[in-house]
C-alpha cells in the first residue's frame, strides 16, 4: 500500500528562485516532447517513445545553445518527458483529452526528484543539483526546511515513490508516496451507511451527524471579507483601464492590484484549507468506528450544480472530496467500501417495511411512511437505508 504525504517547505529566497528554474525547466522539456511528437505526425511517422525523446534531449544539451540545460538535474528533464509520453498513451486509451502545451498561466508548477538522490530528515530534505558547486559549505544549499518536523518516515527501510515539488501560488509543497504496509483491524463493528446532504454535510446510521460548516460563523464572517476585497480589487480594475487605439479597453495592473490579489488568494485558500480540514476530521472520525463496511451514495453532483438556488450550496460542501478520502482511508485499514447505486432510492423508502414513495420533496426535513406510519428524520432514514443495502 502506498501513501502520499504532503509537508511544506520553507526555502529561503535564492532557493525559491532556484525552485522557480527547476519548474521552467521541467515545463521546457514536456512542451519539447510534445513538440517532436506533433512534428513526427505530421511527416506520417509512428510514436516516438520516451527512449528516443532523451536520446535527441541528450543530443541538444551538448549543443552550445542549450548548454544551460545541463545546469539542472537530469532526473527533471527525464521524468518531464515520460509524463508526455504518458499524456499521449492516455489520449490514445480514451482516458484524457489530447495533451496541450504547458502554460506559466495555466499549470501548475511542479518538477520531479529522483528517489535515490533525495534525502529526508525530521527537519530537511536534499533535493538534487539546486547547485552544482561541489564545496561542502556550498552543498547546503540543498537542503530545505521542512515545516513540519517527523512528518515524513525517513531510513534506510523506506521507499519513496514519485516524489515532487509543487508550488500552489502561495507556498511551496513535498509530496511523496511511501510504501506502508496494510492496517487490518482484529474486531470490527457492524457497518454504516452514510448520507450526504446540503443541511448536514453527513447524517450516519449509527446516530452521529456533522453540520455544514459552511453556515458557521467563523466561514461567513471569511467569505464577507473576501467578497468585500474582491469588489475593492474590481474598483482598483476599472480605475485603472486605458482605451487603446482600436477602441478596446486594457486594464494595467498595478502594484497595489498585485498586493490585493495576493490578500485574496490568501482568503481563498483559508476558506479552502478550513473546509478540507474538516472533511479530513469527519472521514477520521468515521474510520476509527472501524466498521466492517461502509455505504455512501454515488451522487449526480454536476447534475444536482443545474439547480440555480441550491447550486453553491452544493459546490461548497465537495461531496467528491468526501468519497475521495473516504475511499483511501478505508482501503488502508481494509475497510470494504460499498458505492450504492445512484438510483438507489435511500430517501424515499421506509427503512423499517421498505416502502418507496412515488414523490418526496426536499422541503419535508420528516420522512413519514404511509404504509407502517414511522416518522423519522429523512437525512436519518436514507442512511439506515445505505446500511441495509450492503445485506
Amino acid at each position: 500500500m502506498i501513501r502520499t504525504y504532503k509537508v511544506m517547505l520553507l526555502p529561503n529566497n535564492k532557493q525559491k528562485t532556484k525552485l522557480f528554474q527547476c519548474v521552467g525547466v521541467a515545463r521546457w522539456a514536456y512542451n519539447f516532447a510534445l513538440a517532436q511528437q506533433q512534428e513526427n505526425h505530421k511527416q506520417g511517422g509512428k510514436f516516438l517513445s520516451d527512449g528516443e525523446l532523451r536520446k535527441r534531449f541528450t543530443q541538444l544539451k551538448q549543443t552550445e545553445a542549450y548548454s544551460w540545460l545541463n545546469n539542472y538535474s537530469n532526473n527533471i528533464t527525464k521524468q518531464a518527458i515520460k509524463d508526455a509520453c504518458q499524456a499521449y498513451k492516455n489520449f490514445f486509451a480514451g482516458r484524457a483529452k489530447f495533451p496541450k502545451f504547458k502554460t506559466k498561466k495555466r499549470t501548475r508548477p511542479s518538477f520531479y526528484q529522483d528517489t535515490s538522490k533525495m534525502k529526508i530528515t525530521d527537519t530537511h530534505v536534499k533535493l538534487e543539483k539546486l547547485t552544482t558547486s561541489k564545496k561542502k559549505n556550498k552543498q547546503k544549499f540543498n537542503w530545505i526546511r521542512l515545516a513540519e518536523r517527523g512528518r515524513i518516515p525517513h531510513g534506510a527501510h523506506v521507499r519513496y515513490v514519485n516524489p515532487r515539488v509543487v508550488f500552489d501560488g502561495m507556498n511551496w509543497f513535498l509530496t511523496v508516496g511511501v510504501e506502508e504496509a496494510e492496517i487490518k483491524h482484529e474486531t470490527y463493528s457492524e457497518g454504516i451507511g452514510i448520507d450526504l446532504g446540503i443541511k448536514s454535510l453527513a447524517t450516519v446510521s449509527n446516530g452521529m451527524t456533522f453540520q455544514n460548516i459552511n453556515q458557521t460563523p467563523e466561514v461567513k464572517k471569511l467569505e464577507k471579507t473576501m467578497k468585500r476585497m474582491q469588489r475593492q480589487l474590481s474598483r482598483k480594475y476599472e480605475k485603472n483601464k486605458t482605451k487603446t487605439e482600436g477602441g478596446e479597453f486594457r486594464y494595467r495592473k498595478t502594484e497595489n492590484i498585485r498586493k490585493l490579489e495576493f490578500l485574496v488568494l490568501k482568503k481563498r485558500r483559508r476558506l479552502k484549507n478550513i473546509q478540507l480540514n474538516y472533511t479530513h476530521q469527519i472521514t477520521a472520525t468515521l474510520v476509527k468506528t472501524k466498521p466492517a463496511y461502509v455505504v455512501i451514495e454515488d451522487l449526480n453532483t454536476s447534475g444536482m450544480l443545474k439547480n440555480r438556488k441550491l447550486s453553491k450550496a452544493i459546490q461548497e460542501q465537495t461531496f467528491h472530496e468526501f468519497k475521495r478520502q473516504m475511499t483511501y482511508k478505508c482501503a488502508w485499514r481494509a475497510i470494504q467500501l460499498i458505492v450504492a447505486d445512484r438510483f438507489y432510492p435511500s430517501s424515499k423508502r421506509c427503512s423499517r417495511c421498505g416502502h418507496v414513495k412515488d414523490h418526496l420533496s426536499l422541503s419535508e426535513r420528516t420522512y413519514r411512511c404511509e404504509m407502517c406510519g414511522l416518522e423519522m428524520d429523512r437525512d436519518f432514514n436514507a442512511s439506515i437505508n445505505l446500511k441495509n443495502y450492503a445485506k
